[in-house]
């Protein structure tokens, strides 16, 4: 399901509310991807980028962003 306005979530160590994401990734939010049944979205957009939420352990809820640019330039 995506939606276009924010819907904070956390994991064990911290919980993300829109204006700490918008100052890790230093963009600015769109819309968010979250897959039946999760509570931590798979994918956000940005204004700039495509971010993918991974899972960085299956025991703990710990995550990281990978930042893809939407607009790739090509020479």
């Amino acid at each position: 399901m995506i939606i276009c306005e924010w819907k904070t979530f956390s994991t064990d160590t911290e919980t993300h509310t829109q204006e700490t994401f918008e100052e890790i990734v230093q963009d600015e939010f769109e819309a968010m991807m979250y897959k039946e049944h999760e509570s931590i979205p798979s994918y956000i957009w940005t204004i700039n980028y495509v971010i993918i939420v991974k899972r960085s352990s299956k025991i703990l809820s710990e995550i990281s962003f990978e930042k893809i640019p939407r607009n790739p330039v090509c020479e």
